[in-house]
């Protein structure tokens, strides 16, 4: 409930809860005052912070610009390359919104200080004066009335009465006032509301002004941000895989660290305690080394090390083991105990102490001791194999997939019960029953039961579909490269698998892009799809951390079998292309934008993603469609090359238009400036003498704004001419600027 008013009756009979009333109408106004104290302060402090806010955003731009992403491996994916690239993007967009602060200056003293100031002093000020003066007249009103009250009956009559009308008196003036303050206490509650109020309106109508250019700007800026954030998620979707890869790995570390030892060309290193032995009569220390063992060249190697001394390495110390013996308990004070002895010192054993008995063990082992032990560890043999069984399986489970849950959302990210995959695939993968399951016309098995199914047995097979032996040589390209490098890398490498797993991906990356097809529905976006079975299809020898870390170039290969599949498994690969591993490629960390800048762009075919865009002839003159539903962006990883000018795919070139599948255009977007308007420019031949005869048949191309660009357009058609459809204004003193119907010939304008 808000404040109570103040009946003017109320005024005459003075009572405690009309005074209580003004009270609270008192303490209102005076939080009113603290309040506009407050915000005049913060006013204030806002017009100082302001003169320094131009200084401090261009600092903060400068930052953005300079800092760059460390990445984990040996390479980064091209949308974490888009990613090191953003911040120098949203370098160049605070610098462009400051320009418009400069311009676009505010008057905060003018439309929100002086007119609270005003109020507070006029009005608040004024009540403080009104209720000082009610104040000092309550204190006089009742003092004489106390007094007069305790006037003696025996005065004279005459006393008696002017007494009586002094006090009368008085209480009409006290009356008077308080109707007057009564007043005023009411009508500034009322006028508070549009005198403080509406200085803020204005101060907000500035600001409104200047974001409305910051909104301009964000226009301008959004085509690269909607490819930025495609980059983003598919990153973002890789994290999310390799992380859980990450903690399933640490998880078998931690219940058998024996089992999971890194491959290394040592027999076994680790910590032990060192005794070294000093002069009576100072006893002897125990110093912590890290030793490692060679049973191949017999070496033993230790280097002291102490964590609590920030990690303070000492010199290494390098002997041949001549034998290694068993410390019995009641030789030494100390447990988990046993000697070396080297062969340049014979006789002076050295003694060392493991962190327990199973470590000892497995040191006297590695070091053939006495009393060795041996460790037997698990294998675990799958029964999953590529035969007949399996192909069986695989064709049944996505025979039911795309004739049951081809458009189920989350169609393969969503797993099945695991008791209940289980029990499918032991029936599935027994001779006996596996044709008597009906997987699509039986509501006994879930869509999802039927994935997970399928996924579980090509894990369970003895080594990844694509093998142990060409795992690294599948990831180097999906490391870098250009985009026709990747497809025609693994393409190779594809034909190089043995026959049965060829097949058996080929029935399965079919399926895939089948399913891919569907995104708008089932939302499994080529991207996505990478991410489920990257780990599914490959996967390295060794689980080790840095493995992980390939998960994100694993799931690209997956998207270029994926997105190139007719290519890759109906022809035959190129027999020029012999060396995958030692293609000439551009360095796989340089940012795009830099590149640009640096006149690289040569080396990386136009590729472009998202977009689907129809170019129409060059008298047209018109502008590109962009209609493409969002749920067909998916995949940024593997880039399909811009079509050869001399010849194209069909459906992707014909006399008059060059058509962008979503595959085309992202290596664009992502990497224009932020306000920069493409250029159309249209190639002609010229056989005859009449040019003119020749233009209306020919096809025209988009590339980007820029010196570079449209140099490594030209350089690829040699002894051609262009004409300039649309004007271009550089942005860069490295660029180029021309006006339509500029003619440019052999590279030169």
């Amino acid at each position: 409930m808000g404040l109570q008013p103040l009946e003017f009756s109320d005024c005459y009979l003075d009572s405690p809860w009309f005074r209580e009333r003004v009270r609270a109408h008192e303490a209102e106004l005076e939080k009113t005052n603290k309040f506009i104290k407050e915000l005049l302060k913060d006013g204030k402090n806002l017009i100082a912070a302001t003169k320094n806010l131009s200084a401090a955003q261009r600092k903060f731009a400068h930052s953005l610009r300079d800092f760059k992403f460390e990445f984990i491996g040996d390479a980064e994916t091209d949308d974490e390359r888009y990613i090191d690239a953003s911040l120098h993007e949203f370098s160049n967009f605070l610098k462009n919104l400051e320009e418009q602060r400069e311009i676009l200056a505010l008057s905060v003293t003018e439309t929100l200080i002086k007119p609270l100031e005003r109020f507070r002093k006029e009005q608040l000020g004024a009540v403080k004066e009104e209720k000082k003066k009610f104040d000092k007249e309550t204190e006089k009103n009742y003092s004489l009335l106390e007094k007069h009250l305790n006037l003696s009956a025996k005065k004279k009559e005459l006393q008696l009465q002017e007494a009586d009308n002094q006090v009368e008196q008085n209480r009409k003036h006290f009356y008077e006032l308080s109707l007057e303050y009564v007043c005023k206490l009411q009508e500034i509650q009322e006028r508070k509301k549009f005198e403080c109020v509406e200085p803020v309106l204005s101060f907000f109508q500035g600001l409104f002004t200047f974001y409305h250019q910051g909104y301009e700007l964000a226009k301008d800026f959004n085509h690269y941000k909607m490819a930025l954030q495609i980059n983003i998620q598919n990153t973002r979707n890789r994290f999310e895989g390799t992380r859980s890869e990450v903690e399933e790995l640490m998880n078998k570390i931690r219940r058998n660290p024996q089992e999971h030892k890194r491959a290394n060309h040592f027999t076994m290193e680790g910590y032990l305690y060192v005794q070294e032995k000093r002069p009576a009569p100072f006893g002897s220390s125990w110093v912590k080394h890290y030793c490692m063992y060679r049973k191949e060249t017999k070496k033993f190697s230790m280097i002291p090390f102490e964590h609590r001394s920030g990690g303070k390495v000492g010199d290494a110390e390098l002997f041949v083991l001549t034998y290694c013996t068993k410390r019995n308990a009641d030789t030494i004070d100390r447990r988990f105990c046993f000697d070396l002895e080297a062969s340049d010192r014979p006789g002076v054993p050295v003694t060392m102490q493991a962190f327990s008995e199973e470590d000892r063990k497995l040191w006297m082992e590695a070091l053939d001791g006495k009393e060795a032990v041996s460790i037997i560890f698990k294998i675990l043999f799958y029964s999953a194999q590529l035969d007949k069984i399996g192909f069986t399986i695989i064709k049944k489970c996505i025979s039911a997939v795309e004739t049951r849950g081809i458009n189920d959302q989350g169609l393969y990210r969503v797993v099945g019960v695991s008791s209940k995959v289980q029990r499918l695939l032991s029936l599935l993968m027994d001779s006996k029953t596996c044709n008597e399951v009906d997987l699509e016309n039986s509501v006994d098995w879930e869509v999802k039961t039927i994935t997970s199914a399928m996924k579980q047995y090509l894990r369970s097979l003895p080594e990844p579909l694509m093998t142990y032996e060409l795992h690294g040589e599948f990831i180097v390209p999906a490391k870098s490269g250009s985009p026709e490098s990747r497809v025609n890398a693994v393409h190779f490498l594809v034909h190089k698998l043995p026959e049965k797993n060829r097949e058996m991906l080929e029935i399965l990356v079919k399926h895939l892009a089948n399913v891919s097809k569907h995104a708008k529905r089932n939302l499994m976006t080529v991207a996505n799809l990478g991410v489920v079975f990257g780990p599914t299809l490959m996967r390295p020898q060794e689980e080790t951390v840095a493995a992980i870390m390939d998960l994100k170039f694993q799931n690209i290969v997956v998207e270029i079998l994926i997105e190139n599949h007719e290519k890759i498994f109906k022809t035959l690969p190129d027999a020029t292309f012999t060396e995958p591993i030692s293609m000439s490629v551009s360095p796989p960390n340089a940012p795009p934008r830099q590149s640009r800048r640096q006149g690289q762009r040569i080396k990386r075919p136009l590729a472009v993603y998202n977009l689907c865009l129809e170019l129409d002839d060059v008298d047209s003159h018109s502008s590109p469609r962009e209609d493409t539903p969002t749920g067909s962006m998916d995949s940024l990883s593997s880039q399909s090359p811009t079509p050869a000018f001399s010849s194209s795919p069909p459906g992707l070139l014909d006399e008059n238009h060059l058509i962008m599948n979503s595959g085309d255009l992202a290596g664009w977007t992502t990497n224009l400036p932020a306000q920069s308007r493409p250029s159309m420019v249209s190639w002609m031949n010229v056989p005859s003498a009449n040019p003119a005869a020749t233009n209306a048949a020919l096809p025209t191309f988009f590339f980007p704004n820029s010196a570079t660009g449209t140099d490594t357009a030209m350089e690829s058609v040699a002894h051609r001419k262009a004409r300039a459809v649309y004007p271009c204004e550089a942005e860069h003193s490295s660029e180029l600027s021309f006006q339509i119907g500029a003619i440019f010939e052999d590279g030169k304008y």
